[in-house]
């Protein structure tokens, strides 16, 4: 049952309602099972992150900060610190010691809650740079801390900090009510830090009114309930996983946290989901392990199970996803694969119980979709930004859903296609900004209140469509921002490298062109007494391409592990004006130069596979 109620009294409310019902579950490493945790339970642990919160002087409106991968924990401080007004700044788990430095500082924080080890030894590494930072939480009780550590201590401790006496729990929940009842929609709830073209992030208000009117809007079209089992894949801080856990929350449904994102698959066979939030690189890796399975399979049954897919992406294609009926012949075959093959398929991955899979941060591959559609699974393909509390479209399960659309807007959500086709937005799902970046706000966000996403697009029958991105900022196929002109920057300040394109967009990892200095490499080989027959042979020496490895690395140390250059090409020519491949005012025109070297970015990314697929 929806309750749209403001999130500082949402779990209490909900807690209410349900009471012993399963809220949240994980799993105990230790124990080997998953342990749930009753709406009472969640309720009564956001109460004590609320009591402990006050214990140590947290203002409305001010800062915490959370750098950990998915726990339960993450949802008792963030709600906990809703219940105070306080303010949310989630940190991606894989962040560098300099992103984290810098929305520390940027946000001012005084109260940083980790995960795990690889959260503290980041956190702490960077301790002296953060400079209003106050205390360090440590969520996991076996993270080691360093030695000489006085400064940190344990979730369990800072609890214990808000129980001290009777008289003082009263006061607390005093105040806890106070600042509740003073609690209004337009406060700000969180600042979600996202990827920049120069390097630095940027923080995006978000809003309670933001989140309502979010919720408001997807529950038309999101059909979540309170019989619904979810499973959190995405990283909390990941403004879809955000809201749209939120928005289960509000449902009453059940969220199993996933707690290491390399189990997903192992989570996903013991929880059973019914839903579960993904980027399209998820389902990619879905259908190439049933497509090895296929391969590996005897001649008969090979020929059944690809008759099977073939005959399910036929029929939703051409008739199920245009909601209209399948020629008798076609309809027969697929409703006997229906009760045969797809349901294997679907127990075997432990999507037996499945609803609905809402996918969203990258382009979807038709292939990719049709598969996923045919097997019997509604892969809920839709757009969205941070800026725009996520969802901006969707598909719907009453209506058709086009291969290639990203689905329809979500009511009272304006849309529109303005100059150069890009897409705008305005209604109350639109952040009023950018924290403390009054430029960067007024760049995107006009005097009409529109807010310029940068996507290109168009309408067609109700759907939204993306053409091209216009803003330089790419996106993997895991949904992760990328800003090449940072990483770039990077790389040409090392004396061995002239120019630098990175690859990322849709793309599994990050790569890049590299035009070395030819002068300074010739003298690198001749040092090492190094012989080659031109520049061709020169660039592809195994001894060259190591040295330059080594220095890429060494360049890239302070970047999350996402953005940083994974395989490289070095070439033999420069890109030139005279090629087209850079402007008059000598900038490197990207789409040029991946269309001319497009050849050899498809080997480096399949050579890069084939490596992958070699170690595992």
């Amino acid at each position: 049952m929806f309750n749209n109620a403001h999130l500082s009294v949402l779990i209490e409310e909900q807690a209410h309602r349900y009471g012993e019902k399963t809220a949240l579950s994980y799993r105990d490493y230790d124990r080997g099972k998953w342990m749930p945790i009753s709406w009472n339970k969640f309720a009564a642990s956001v109460k004590s992150v609320s009591r402990s919160l006050l214990s140590l002087g947290v203002e409305s409106e001010e800062r915490i900060a959370i750098f950990s991968q998915n726990k339960p924990e993450c949802l008792f401080t963030a709600f906990g610190a809703y219940g105070i007004r306080a303010v949310v700044t989630p940190f991606y788990p894989t962040s560098s010691g300099a992103q984290v430095t810098y929305m520390m500082n940027d946000a001012e924080v005084r109260y940083l809650f980790v995960g795990e080890q690889l959260q503290y030894d980041t956190a702490y590494s960077v301790l002296s740079l953060c400079k209003s930072l106050e205390r360090i939480i440590i969520f996991d009780p076996k993270v080691q801390k360093k030695e000489n550590d006085h400064f940190s201590i344990y979730f369990d401790e800072f609890i214990r900090q808000g129980e001290t006496d009777q008289a003082k729990q009263e006061s607390f929940d005093a105040e806890i009510a106070r600042r509740k009842s003073e609690a209004k929609f337009d406060d700000m709830a969180d600042i979600l830090y996202t990827s920049g073209t120069t390097g630095h992030s940027k923080g995006v208000i978000m809003t309670y009114t933001m989140y309502h009117a979010a919720f408001e809007g997807n529950d038309a079209s999101l059909p979540v309930t309170e019989e619904d089992v979810v499973l959190n894949f995405l990283p909390f801080t990941h403004v879809f996983e955000r809201g749209w856990s939120y928005l289960c929350l509000t449902e009453g449904a059940h969220l199993a946290i996933n707690l290491r994102p390399l189990d997903v698959q192992k989570s996903m066979q013991e929880v059973r989901p019914t839903c579960m939030a993904s980027v399209p690189r998820f389902w990619e890796k879905v259908y190439q392990g049933v497509q090895e399975k296929i391969a590996s399979s005897s001649p008969m049954q090979r020929k059944l199970m690809q008759n099977a897919l073939d005959t399910g992406m036929r029929y939703w294609e051409n008739y199920g996803s245009k909601r209209i009926p399948a020629p008798t012949v076609l309809a027969l075959k697929y409703k006997f694969y229906d009760k045969t093959i797809y349901p294997l398929l679907r127990k075997t991955l432990g999507l037996d119980r499945a609803n609905f899979f809402p996918t969203a941060g990258a382009a979807v591959s038709p292939e990719v979709e049709k598969f996923v559609h045919a097997v019997g699974i509604f892969m809920m393909v839709g757009y969205g930004l941070t800026e725009s509390t996520a969802t901006v479209s969707n598909d719907h399960m009453d209506k058709p859903c086009t291969l290639g659309s990203i689905g329809r807007p979500i009511p009272d959500l304006e849309v529109r296609i303005g100059d150069n086709n890009e897409i705008l937005l305005r209604g109350k799902t639109i952040t009023p900004g950018y924290y403390k970046k009054e430029t960067s706000t007024k760049a995107v966000i006009d005097e009409d209140g529109w807010f310029h996403t940068g996507d290109a697009g168009h309408f067609k029958d109700g759907e939204l469509y993306l053409t091209e991105r216009i803003k330089d900022l790419y996106k993997t196929s895991n949904g992760k921002y990328i800003a090449p002109q940072m990483i770039e920057s990077k790389m040409t300040i090392d004396r061995y490298m002239e120019q630098c394109v990175v690859i990322a967009d849709k793309r599994k990892f990050v790569t890049a062109l590299i035009v070395p200095n030819y002068p300074l490499l010739e003298t690198y080989a001749a040092s090492q007494g190094i012989q080659y027959a031109n520049r061709a042979d020169l660039c592809s020496h195994p001894q060259v391409v190591a040295m330059l490895k080594e220095r890429i690395d060494t360049l890239q140390q302070d970047l999350a592990a996402y953005e940083k250059v994974k395989y490289f090409k070095l070439l033999p020519e420069p890109f030139t004006m005279e090629n087209g491949e850079m402007t008059n005012t000598l900038k490197v025109k990207r789409n040029v130069v991946c269309q001319h070297y497009a050849a050899d970015i498809d080997k480096m990314y399949a050579d890069a596979e084939k490596k992958f697929a070699e170690k595992s």
